[in-house]
């Protein structure tokens, strides 16, 4: 067993971490506080080629492994939760299916000039009355003259407000329920695509956030993204267990960010004639913080190095997320309480890193439907070790 990132992944760690540290940490409370699309940081950086993480070289990508990446969205989360849910929007979900599955054509002029930074991509899986729950779609595809018919609304698309495509769920035939999903690449350009109302977020602002419209939206017969329809399902399985360790990592960035800033209060705060950081009390929090962020990242990047195997890992990735997002959740709220009274005011930074934790509890899969299919997983099987 080897626990050590190679030599190429540390480079790379160290890269992305002064762009973090040079670009967007110092922007961080200016991100929150406008909840704006930050236009002109996304420039900056899609100038750096750190869109194009995963695709092919020949379209301006990288072709970096799945650890690399998620070394990438761990280190963003460090700077900006904001910045780091549009960008891992564009980097993966937005363009996942497009450069899966798109024509070539599609990738000319879809993927490449979203590698560029000069389209904005998102996915629509979430509608008013499903999220977690894909079976309860009720957006439909219909063929029409050689291509689809979409209509439907969705809901909590990430870069929604801001997109110039979208990659669409929708059922194609309601009969077979889950196996008559399928995706859809649907262009800003396209007649009957519509903005509904955005959504004003408590945390992760800056990724700006809102329903898509879908009015008759015809599209090309090569917009199906997969083979055929009805894969969508299986498509799916792919690419949530991608989302959900980087979700998990996500997590483990916020959590040790608020630790790291409490860290820097409790040395310097002096009560009753001593820093709080020599009060046992203090020195817990840090000490159950140590452990459980441990473990939490060992179990995101063992997930992340099953699904750059190959192997079969998708409770392995259910795992990471849910253990990483609790473990966050108590990491904050240590962390504000180490701050004391300080933590309820704007000018600190723990207000954000409390209000930023609690996306991690819903992305990737609602906490409560990921313990539900694990516990229904063990009682099917044990643990597996």
């Amino acid at each position: 067993m080897d626990f050590r990132f190679s030599e190429e992944h540390e480079f790379f760690r160290t890269a992305v971490r002064d762009v973090v540290n040079r670009l967007i940490r110092p922007r961080a409370q200016e991100i929150d506080e406008k909840n704006e699309f930050p236009l002109d940081l996304w420039k900056e950086f899609a100038e750096l080629g750190y869109l194009g993480l995963r695709h092919p070289e020949k379209y301006g990508g990288m072709e970096a492994d799945v650890i690399t990446s998620m070394i990438l969205y761990e280190e963003l989360a460090r700077g900006s939760c904001g910045f780091a849910m549009a960008a891992t929007m564009q980097i993966l979900m937005g363009t996942y299916f497009v450069g899966r599955f798109g024509s070539e054509e599609i990738k000319q002029n879809v993927l490449v000039p979203a590698i560029r930074g000069e389209k904005i991509g998102t996915i629509c899986f979430t509608e008013d009355q499903s999220g977690s729950d894909l079976g309860g779609t009720r957006t439909t595809a219909v063929q029409k003259n050689g291509g689809w018919v979409l209509n439907g609304r969705k809901m909590w698309a990430t870069n929604g407000p801001v997109c110039d495509f979208a990659t669409v769920l929708a059922q194609t035939d309601p009969q077979k329920g889950l196996d008559g999903l399928s995706y859809f690449l649907v262009e800003k350009k396209r007649e009957g695509f519509g903005h509904g109302q955005l959504i004003h977020k408590l945390g992760s602002r800056g990724s700006v956030t809102g329903e898509l419209i879908f009015d008759n939206v015809w599209v090309p017969g090569g917009n199906l993204l997969g083979d055929g329809p009805g894969n969508g399902v299986r498509y799916s399985t792919d690419i949530l267990n991608e989302v959900r360790v980087m979700t998990a990592l996500n997590a483990c960035a916020i959590a040790n960010e608020a630790m790291n800033d409490a860290r820097k209060f409790a040395l310097e705060r002096v009560a009753f004639g001593k820093p709080i950081a020599k009060y046992q009390l203090i020195r817990a929090k840090f000490a159950e913080h140590w452990a459980w962020y441990d473990a939490a990242r060992l179990y995101s990047y063992r997930a992340a190095w099953m699904i750059q195997e190959g192997m079969e890992c998708q409770f392995e990735c259910m795992l990471a997320k849910m253990f990483a997002a609790e473990m966050c959740q108590k990491a904050v709220d240590q962390a504000g309480r180490i701050y004391g009274g300080n933590s309820f005011a704007t000018e600190y930074p723990q207000q954000r890193y409390l209000r930023d934790a609690r996306f991690v509890l819903f992305g990737g899969g609602t906490h409560e439907v990921l313990q539900n299919a694990l516990g229904a997983a063990y009682l099917r099987k044990g643990s597996g070790t």
